[in-house]
């Protein structure tokens, strides 16, 4: 399981003195405990991880960006570095041409011929590509295969 397997990397960043690697593997298992709480102490399983680490890697680019906006590089680098640790325990990301691919079987597959099928088109890609695709890149696609 995905919590077992973040528990023993928090271990062996600290055995590591890896102190990047131990914040964003800390606050993945923060966020973890967190999710259990607000469900009244249930299970987390694998998918809604990955749902929280997904969420996770966001703000840290979206802050990234801030950051470098304000000229302040050493806070831009040490968010971006906490993403990238965070990666490793999402699933492999798709490349944009294999995203489109995917959206053109699935508009096939819904029938949707306009930009008013773009709702039924979306509801199906992204429960499709979930993990797999970043919601504004499948969006941005979407838009053009139907235009």
């Amino acid at each position: 399981m995905l919590e077992e397997i973040i528990q023993q990397d928090i271990k062996a960043a600290m055995l590591a003195k890896d102190s990047v690697a131990l914040a964003s593997v800390r606050g993945i298992k923060a966020a973890i405990l967190l999710a259990k709480t607000a469900e009244g102490g249930k299970p987390v399983d694998d998918a809604e991880i990955v749902k929280i680490i997904q969420k996770l890697v966001k703000q840290r680019k979206e802050s990234a960006e801030i950051y470098t906006q304000q000229n302040r590089p050493e806070l831009a680098e040490n968010e971006l570095a906490e993403a990238a640790v965070m990666e490793r325990y999402l699933p492999k990301q798709l490349s944009e041409a294999e995203v489109e691919e995917k959206l053109k079987e699935i508009i096939a597959q819904v029938g949707a011929s306009s930009m008013a099928d773009m709702g039924k088109v979306m509801g199906t890609a992204t429960k499709a590509l979930a993990g797999q695709a970043d919601g504004k890149v499948i969006s941005a696609l979407v838009r053009k295969l139907l235009s």
